[in-house]
């Protein structure tokens, strides 16, 4: 049975805190549905009412287009052992690119990686969770380091013209580019 919540309480950030893995969707009015899988340890619980994540550079950046012009955006956590458990997040979203004047505020919540780009901040709607009953039981064996790794090994000017490169979503969104690199960091 679904339950719903105005935002999050003690067993939620507790149940978060414990996912290696998350989803986040976003939608425009017209265009693809993104669905995304999230790893590292990139979320942050802000407040009740207010979560981030830590977004590094990938494939696309269409969950910052896809802010841009609706804001609607759904995490999903689903608890791979016991209890069974799913836990949505609805809310209002928006990037945070490091030359915002929030950037630094914000970013003292995460431990920055090489490839850093944004941080989508979310503003709760409401939170719902749900049974899971047919979601599997796995472990967790470790993170898959190749993101991270490709990164740092790209010199700043490489990395830049590449994400630069980035200016519109799959579906021609236009978004905004960081204007700083992250390289390696120790």
């Amino acid at each position: 049975m679904a339950e719903f919540f105005d935002a999050l309480d003690e067993r939620h950030v507790e149940m978060i805190g414990k996912q290696p893995v998350f989803f986040v969707a976003t939608a425009a009015a017209d265009g693809r549905i993104n669905l995304s899988p999230k790893g590292y340890d990139s979320f942050r619980v802000l407040s009740p009412g207010r979560v981030g994540y830590l977004d590094l550079g990938g494939s696309g950046n269409e969950t910052h287009a896809h802010l841009s012009v609706d804001g609607r955006v759904t995490f999903m956590f689903c608890n791979f052992e016991q209890p069974a458990q799913i836990l949505r997040i609805y809310g209002r979203g928006r990037a945070v690119l490091p030359q915002d004047a929030e950037w630094d505020d914000l970013v003292r919540h995460f431990q920055t990686f090489a490839g850093t780009r944004q941080i989508i901040l979310a503003d709760i709607d409401s939170v719902q969770t749900s049974c899971g009953w047919g979601v599997p039981f796995m472990s967790f064996d470790r993170e898959r380091e190749t993101l991270k790794k490709a990164h740092a090994g790209m010199a700043a000017d490489a990395w830049m013209e590449k994400t630069q490169a980035r200016t519109h979503s799959i579906d021609g969104i236009p978004t905004r580019m960081t204007d700083r690199y992250f390289g390696p960091i120790d």
